[in-house]
């Protein structure tokens, strides 16, 4: 297999980005302890945190038990679910990203803090996704989206929450549950900023060893039944070991009969969502994300079936 050619697919902002990244998160960080590891990805967090937009107002308080930041805003509410492999990440590591959406399309967005492995295996991050969306569907239509294995946790929640008023899922660079042997996976193994070692690496500390194979509320993608869910953009980076997952998801929701667009981002990698003010490529796919999660709010995605 020929290695891809990174220094072609990927643009010089884009470069910089990962050149940025790896001076604050290196490579070999998932080498580390869990400690270490998390103090660093909040570390990286905070050096491209972009503030809060004119206007926009958070405050932090328990939703079904699970702390959650809120950011003030009109209805239907956006349930946001933050990357980090299960492992890292929290109500800082996305603080802006959460903040940016809400500015853009005045909606309300609402950041939980999940609980994280190994110390609380699956299914606790999905127990506390479900219970997060079951209390705001309470008050009233929702949307979702979330990142990397918030995008999986997304995913696994309208799967099963099928039928709820969950009026679309926007599901950034996920982790799904594909075939880590073939594909992407294979493809894209040494990608800047997500390797497929990594991949396994996250996948098996969720529940201290190999997955449960056909779970979907662990991989989303080995469901058996994708009727009933909701309009869908499914968004993968180029450059990366989980890209496939992104297209797969959306063609087996299309072909149960259901609305998907699926959307591979040229020459992005992993993780492109701290580069939004940096890369035009990200901040183009950031314009993007936001402008369906307001069309979604209003009933009209897709479009002509493009976001």
């Amino acid at each position: 297999m020929t290695a891809p050619d990174y220094q072609s697919l990927i643009d010089a902002p884009t470069w910089g980005f990962i050149r940025a990244t790896d001076a604050a998160y290196p490579p070999d960080t998932a080498s580390l302890s869990l400690a270490d590891q998390r103090a660093i990805y909040d570390g990286m967090c905070r050096a491209f945190h972009r503030g809060y937009p004119p206007g926009v107002t958070a405050r932090d308080h328990a939703i079904a038990g699970v702390t959650c930041r809120d950011f003030a805003g009109a209805s239907p509410a956006v349930l946001y679910l933050h990357g980090g492999g299960f492992v890292v990440g929290g109500l800082e590591s996305h603080d802006d990203v959460c903040a940016e959406i809400c500015g853009r399309t005045g909606l309300r967005v609402v950041c939980a803090d999940y609980r994280l492995s190994p110390e609380h295996r699956h299914p606790a991050a999905f127990d506390d996704a479900c219970a997060v969306a079951r209390a705001l569907l309470a008050e009233g239509p929702v949307l979702l989206c979330g990142d990397s294995a918030g995008g999986n946790l997304c995913a696994a929640v309208s799967h099963a929450l099928r039928g709820a008023a969950i009026l679309g899922q926007v599901l950034i660079y996920p982790g799904l549950g594909g075939n880590p042997d073939r594909g992407s996976y294979l493809t894209h193994a040494h990608a800047p900023m997500l390797t497929r070692d990594d991949v396994l690496f996250y996948k098996d500390i969720r529940h201290g060893g190999p997955p449960p194979q056909g779970d979907p509320t662990v991989s989303p993608l080995q469901d058996s039944d994708f009727t009933g869910l909701p309009p869908t953009l499914a968004i993968g980076a180029e450059c990366d070991p989980l890209a496939d997952d992104a297209r797969d998801y959306a063609a087996r929701l299309n072909a149960a009969g259901g609305c998907a667009v699926w959307v591979q981002e040229a020459g992005l990698v992993h993780g492109y969502l701290r580069a939004r003010a940096s890369v035009p490529r990200a901040a183009a796919s950031f314009d993007c994300i936001t402008a369906t999660l307001s069309a979604m709010a209003a009933g009209h995605w897709p479009e002509g079936g493009t976001p």
